[in-house]
């Protein structure tokens, strides 16, 4: 268990220690940042829309096929 926990513990430290980092250097202003972060979150999520919606699509034709018994 201790060495779990250790390991667990290192992960929140790096988490941390690199996040304020990323704050201390970051060469753009909060507002820009939370801008870029938004937009990106934004586009991955209408990325996972499509495809789910694409992937449903091709779901949908493979069963009306093995549903006419062809």
């Amino acid at each position: 268990m201790g060495k779990v926990s250790a390991i667990f513990k290192g992960f929140i430290w790096g988490a941390v220690l690199g996040s304020a980092l990323v704050l201390l250097f970051t060469p753009y202003s909060g507002e820009e940042v939370q801008h870029r972060v938004n937009d990106y979150v934004g586009n991955v999520k209408d990325e996972v829309k499509r495809a789910g919606e694409e992937k449903r699509a091709e779901l949908e034709e493979q069963l009306a096929f093995y549903r006419s018994g062809i």
